[in-house]
């Protein structure tokens, strides 16, 4: 797979304005762990290789355990995760795979049961911002960095 276009050289400006919404979402007062919750699932929802390569990484420079990392995707069959967590990777699920699921009122009570109205706001802001930059992304097909080639146990 090839680069189609470095879309922050492309158009810095579109670049500066996903970035700044990025800064909002990490001084929004979001827990860091549910953030790390949004951009991962997001991202692997979206096929996003580049977005799930560096949302690993900065989950683990974050103090997360790797298993916490891994079971992200199977986070309905894990017991690694609280009931504020699952909420927030329901609602995760339900808004980026939206023209599917339509935003259903179970997903939002789940995150209702937890967090208040600007709470709810800001998680949702947080869960369009990794949706924008995975269709940067998986649209230009950004790669990520190959750190150390796969070795054969």
């Amino acid at each position: 797979m090839q680069s189609r276009v470095n879309f922050a050289k492309a158009a810095p400006d579109a670049y500066k304005a996903v970035a700044a919404l990025d800064s909002y979402v990490k001084g929004s007062g979001i827990e860091p762990r549910l953030i790390h919750l949004i951009k991962l699932r997001a991202s692997q929802i979206n096929g996003c290789a580049y977005c799930v390569d560096m949302h690993t990484k900065e989950a683990r420079h974050s103090g997360l355990s790797q298993q916490w990392i891994n079971l992200v995707c199977v986070w309905r069959e894990s017991p690694h995760f609280d009931e504020r967590e699952r909420a927030v990777l329901g609602w995760t699920e339900a808004l980026t795979n939206v023209a599917e699921t339509r935003a259903p009122d179970d997903a939002y009570e789940a995150l209702k049961a937890h967090f208040n109205e600007e709470e709810m706001t800001k998680i949702t802001v947080a869960i369009g911002a990794i949706n924008v930059w995975n269709r940067l992304c998986v649209g230009f097909r950004a790669l990520p960095p190959i750190d150390a080639p796969a070795v054969a146990a």
